[in-house]
This record gives structure tokens, sequence and C-alpha cells, in this order.
């Protein structure tokens, strides 16, 4: 199993092993890292390697909102990047109580990146019709995506299991 993570994290994938499949033949991603996961077994896939299924936690999913949330977003991080992460962090695990997470070092260039990246529906048609079967995981009180939108987009390529009262990093309480 192979996981990517989130924006600004580093080895949270303890938050998802409940769900998370362990396989070696399994690519997994949480928020920004499910971009990086999907990107990888498409690559996995032209090089004809196995990979029996893509899980996405929380896929970051910003294609609906305005360009104006978006450039607002991009300011606050250049003025003070510590703020927006401790905020960002906050929103994360909204509504439930905050939990210690490692960080990561960021970069403007990956925040534009998680900003303006547009899931491509054909794309993931092509790694279902080779045989991978994705999984999307979402919860319904998540205070960063556009959780409706995203659960309408990936219900047409993927199993979506949406978890009731579940935040970004899909905790419960």
């Amino acid at each position: 199993m192979k996981f990517y993570s989130g924006f600004s994290c580093r080895d949270e994938s303890y938050f998802f092993k409940k769900y998370i499949n362990t396989s070696e033949y399994c690519v997994c991603g949480f928020s920004y890292g499910a971009i990086n996961a999907c990107e990888e077994v498409a690559k996995r896939l032209q090089k004809r390697e196995r990979v029996d299924t893509l899980q996405l936690f929380s896929p970051a999913f910003f294609q609906t909102k305005e360009e104006s949330f978006k450039r607002l977003q991009v300011l606050a991080y250049r003025k003070n990047e510590d703020v927006y992460l401790r905020q960002f962090i906050n929103s994360c695990f909204y509504p439930h109580e905050r939990k210690i997470i490692e960080h990561s070092p960021t970069t403007l260039e990956e925040l534009q990146e998680l900003l303006s990246h547009k899931w491509d529906l054909q794309k993931l048609e092509r790694i279902a019709q080779n045989g991978v079967k994705i999984e999307v995981f979402i919860g319904s009180e998540d205070a960063i995506i556009d959780v409706q939108s995203a659960r309408e987009f990936f219900l047409k390529v993927a199993t979506v299991v949406y978890i009731k009262n579940a935040n970004h990093f899909l905790q419960t309480n």
C-alpha cells in the first residue's frame, strides 16, 4: 500500500486505518494526496503495473469554488503561512476536537495546485476500465471541500462511502 499525505500533513494515515486496504496493490491519498494518488495510479497503469484499488480519503475538491475564494486562500497563505496553516488544520477537524498531527513543509505552488485541480472524469473512467476499484470516503461535516458536489461527481466512477458526522479527517468524535 502506498499512501499520499494531505497538504501540510505527514504520517496521518493512522486516521484512516479502519478504511485502508493494506494490499501492496492499493494506492491511497488524503485530500491533496488524493490528487497525487490518482496520478500515481495513472502512471502505474501506463507502465502496465498492477493496481487493484485506488482509495481517495476526503479528496481535494475545489472545482466548484469561486475564483475569489481561491484568491483569498492564496493571499492569506502569502500574508502569514503559519497562521494560514493553523487555521486550515483547525478547519480540517471542525466540528470535532482538533488532534495533533505532524506537519510537512508546504509551498505556495502546492496550495495553488490544490485549489486549481480539476478532477478528470475520463481519467478516472480509464482507471476503472483497467480493473482498478475506486473508493472515495467523504465526511458529511467536512468544512474543507464541497461535500455534495464531490459526492455527486465521484459517484459516477467510484464507490462513495459517505460518513455521517465526519470531518475532513473522517473523524466522528
